[in-house]
C-alpha cells in the first residue's frame, strides 16, 4: 500500500478548463486579438499559465501586434484571478476518495504547474486543503513538471521514499514527472493530455477515476 499519493490538479482532480478558457479569451478580446472563435484550450493546459497564454497569443496572431507580452500576462492574471474557481468542478469520486485516504492515514499531496495564487483559489473553492497534507505549485519550485524536483520535495517534506509513493495524473507531463522521480504513475483518461489519449503516454496503469487508488493494499 502506498504511504503517499501525489495528485496532479488540473485534469486529474478538478476540471478547470472552462474558467481558464474564459480568462484566455477575455485577454485576447481586450487586446483585439483573434477572430472571435474560441478554440478548446484543454490541449494547452499543464505547463503553467505563462506557457498556456503564450501559446494562445501566438496561435491567434498576437505576436504581430507588437504588444509587450509581459503586459498581456498581467491582464491574463487579472482575468484569471476573477474566473478561477467560478465554474470548475471536481471530477467524479474525488472528494470521497480523498476523504477515504485521509481516514486510512495515507499521506496525500497536490503537485501542479499552476501558480500558487490561482491554485489556492481552486483549493479553497473545492475544500481540498483540509483533505491533503501538502499543496506544491509551479512557482514554488526551481523548475516545473516534468522536472522531478516537485515530486522529490513532496516525498522529502512528508517523509516517504519513492518505493512507497504513487503519482496520479492525466497527462504525458505527469508520466514523465513520475518516471524522473522514480515512482509509478497511474493516469485517468479524462484529463488534458494535449489532445492525445493518455494510453500514448505509457502510464503504469490507466484508471477509470481516482477512486481506484483505494484498491491499493
Amino acid at each position: 500500500m502506498a504511504q503517499l499519493i501525489i495528485f496532479d490538479l488540473d485534469g486529474t482532480l478538478v476540471d478547470t478548463a472552462p474558467e481558464i478558457s474564459d480568462a484566455v479569451f477575455m485577454t485576447l478580446e481586450e487586446f483585439g486579438v483573434g477572430d472571435g472563435q474560441r478554440r478548446d484550450v484543454r490541449e494547452w493546459i499543464g505547463h503553467g499559465v505563462t506557457w498556456l497564454m503564450k501559446t494562445a497569443w501566438r496561435t491567434y496572431g498576437g505576436e504581430a501586434t507588437g504588444i509587450d507580452f509581459d503586459i498581456v500576462m498581467t491582464r491574463f492574471r487579472a482575468h484569471y484571478a476573477n474566473t478561477a474557481g467560478s465554474t470548475s468542478v471536481l471530477y467524479p469520486r474525488v472528494m470521497d476518495t480523498l476523504k477515504a485516504l485521509k481516514a486510512r492515514g495515507t499521506k496525500t499531496a497536490i503537485l501542479t504547474n499552476k501558480d500558487a495564487a490561482f491554485t489556492q483559489i481552486i483549493v479553497d473553492k473545492h475544500a481540498l486543503g483540509e483533505l491533503v497534507d501538502l499543496v506544491l505549485c509551479g512557482d514554488q519550485l526551481p523548475a516545473p513538471k516534468p522536472d522531478p524536483a516537485g515530486a522529490g520535495r513532496c516525498m522529502e517534506t512528508l517523509g516517504v521514499d519513492a518505493s512507497n509513493t504513487l503519482y496520479v495524473g492525466d497527462s504525458e507531463t505527469d508520466v514523465k514527472t513520475a518516471r524522473a522521480a522514480g515512482i509509478p504513475c497511474w493516469a485517468v483518461p479524462y484529463g488534458y493530455n494535449h489532445g492525445r489519449p493518455i494510453s500514448s503516454a505509457g502510464p503504469d496503469r490507466q484508471i477509470t477515476d481516482v477512486s481506484e487508488v483505494l484498491t491499493l493494499h
